[in-house]
């Protein structure tokens, strides 16, 4: 059993199938939200690891999803100063758990936790046609404390 910090948009369907996932494994996830937390780049490139830039960047932003914003044309650091600035276009989940951290919910720890049973399909969007946007997220209380 592993305590797992799970950074989450609240409301988001898909996240919330993802921490079942890792609850049903028996781990304890302690959720947080992902637009709330206080980001600075520093802290937010280690969830990235040796990922490629576009792919630290949620494919299911509005921004993105409308054409706005095109994850292959940022270099590190201007990526990591947009997602900063606006923390909908992070890839989610981020999660840490036994010192390591990762976007999303295809690789390691996640892929550990879950005995290899997460991969491409836990991370799809449970609202793929979702026009143009998921709901707004209501404010959630922190259930980890800092």
């Amino acid at each position: 059993m592993a305590t797992v910090i799970f950074y989450q948009k609240p409301g988001c369907k898909t996240n919330a199938r993802q921490k079942q996932m890792l609850e049903a494994a028996g781990h304890v996830v302690f959720a947080r939200s992902l637009l709330t937390e206080p980001w600075t780049a520093e802290r937010l490139r280690e969830f990235f690891g040796s990922m490629p830039v576009a792919s630290w960047f949620n494919a299911a932003a509005p921004r993105i999803k409308s054409g706005e914003i095109d994850p292959a044309a940022f270099g590190a650091d201007t990526a990591l100063a947009a997602l900063v600035g606006d923390p909908l276009l992070i890839r989610r989940p981020l999660v840490e758990a036994d010192g390591e951290r990762c976007a999303g919910f295809d690789r390691a720890p996640v892929t550990s936790l879950l005995g290899g049973a997460a991969g491409r399909d836990a991370e799809n969007c449970s609202r793929p046609r979702a026009a143009p946007r998921c709901p707004d997220p209501h404010p959630v209380a922190e259930s980890f404390p800092r």
